[in-house]
């Protein structure tokens, strides 16, 4: 059994009172999705010869097809793409990408800058084969200092510039803004579709099942995510899906294979059961990923370190960042997370340059798929503002014990 300090058993005591009417939110939350994604299976008539292995081109396999089906009705969209062979969101996000834009086209980001490893493929960081280098144009708008769209200038771009699409990033990447609302979404979405032809493109990483709507249900014209997030269920090995209006998916299956074939061709090599089966428990595991954020707010809260979102403020993705102050509390953070992991707990995360971020980043994630965010992680650039940004957990009880073992950890170091 972990042995925590009877400071640190203390804060919990009080956390786990004050996180108490979150915690309850998130469980009707995840009964209302749950049950959703069960109509949803039995609509779509999913059946055990489904998780059949297709080889080769994979011509006709239904199981293939179902899924597609399946992910589309999950996420109110026309149609979807779900496939193993994405190797992360970024890939998946940037399968949309191409397949939409064209040369002389704008993308505009009313969301701010995109996360790290997205600019790449945009063309602001080094990437060969970048959009900029097709000649897709890029500008952004910021968000307003609460978080919120800045809609008069999001109408003046709309109209003068004419982007041929809208992109916003829901969850925060590496910053300590707020995660941005379905409901946010949908008001976005009455305006681009009001006064422009623009695509609004939604990353939905980290968004999913957070809420009771998903943002096609609204009037987003295409999401992606990643199955290694919430969408995976912590099932899922790899693959990510785009889900949307039904000539976007079309489009994006070109780019994903090859014009002419789209999703016509792509063998699912006996990975179908584990996508269906990630499917159906994404709904709880993200729900007990939520909670495990709520606790980690309340704990550190309690210990006097700046939160975002706090304890019981609504939340739109299950991302918990925590202000540390210092490179020293990062390091000790991500460690206490990885020693209390049922994976690699005896390794110790060092900071490295890893690709396609500016500077050194830690990464704590003990987890049964390599990288898979739904699992229990963190991770933190080793810059300022110095928070950590802490995400997943396939059972609230186990994450519990790591994140007192981080906070176990952090307060060993020195002030």
């Amino acid at each position: 059994m972990f042995n925590f300090s009877s400071q640190i058993t203390a804060a919990e005591q009080r956390a786990i009172a004050a996180a108490a009417p979150a915690l309850e939110r998130i469980e009707r939350v995840t009964e209302q999705n749950q049950r959703r994604v069960l109509q949803s299976f039995v609509d779509c008539r999913v059946e055990s010869r489904h998780f059949a292995e297709s080889t080769g081109y994979g011509y006709g396999d239904a199981g293939r097809e179902t899924l597609d089906r399946l992910c589309a009705k999950i996420f109110g969209a026309q149609e979807a793409l779900i496939r193993q062979s994405f190797a992360c969101g970024t890939a998946t996000i940037a399968a949309g990408l191409f397949g939409i834009l064209r040369p002389g086209d704008l993308m505009l980001s009313v969301s701010g800058q995109p996360y790290d490893t997205l600019l790449p493929v945009l063309g602001l960081r080094e990437g060969k084969g970048s959009l900029k280098d097709f000649g897709v144009e890029y500008e952004q708008l910021e968000l307003l200092a609460d978080g919120g769209f800045d809609y008069p200038a999001i109408t003046a771009a709309l109209r003068e510039k004419k982007p041929r699409l809208v992109y916003v990033q829901r969850s925060r990447g590496y910053t300590l803004r707020r995660a941005i609302s379905v409901e946010e979404i949908g008001r976005l979405a009455e305006l681009v579709h009001s006064c422009s032809a623009a695509v609004l493109f939604v990353d939905n990483c980290y968004g999913e099942f957070v809420e009771e709507k998903e943002p096609c249900s609204v009037g987003a014209d295409i999401v992606a995510g990643s199955l290694i997030k919430n969408a995976g269920g912590g099932v899922a090995k790899s693959g990510g899906y785009l889900a949307g209006n039904k000539d976007l998916i079309e489009l994006a299956a070109a780019r994903m294979s090859c014009p002419g074939l789209g999703r016509e061709v792509g063998a699912s090599l006996g990975g179908n059961r584990e996508l269906f089966m990630g499917l159906f428990h994404a709904p709880h595991v993200t729900g007990e990923a939520l909670k495990a954020a709520v606790f980690a707010s309340a704990l550190f809260k309690e210990l006097g370190y700046g939160v975002s979102p706090s304890p019981n403020e609504e939340r739109f993705d299950i991302v918990q960042s925590i202000s540390l102050g210092c490179e020293e509390r990062l390091i000790a953070f991500c460690r206490g997370i990885q020693a209390a992991s049922p994976v690699d707990s005896y390794l110790a995360p060092e900071p490295w340059d890893m690709p396609g971020y500016d500077c050194k980043v830690i990464m704590a994630a003990g987890t049964f798929t390599g990288g898979a965010s739904i699992e229990l992680s963190a991770d933190a650039p080793l810059r300022e503002p110095y928070a950590v940004w802490f995400q997943g957990g396939l059972n609230y009880h186990s994450a519990r014990a790591a994140i007192l073992n981080a906070a176990e950890q952090v307060q060993k170091v020195k002030r």
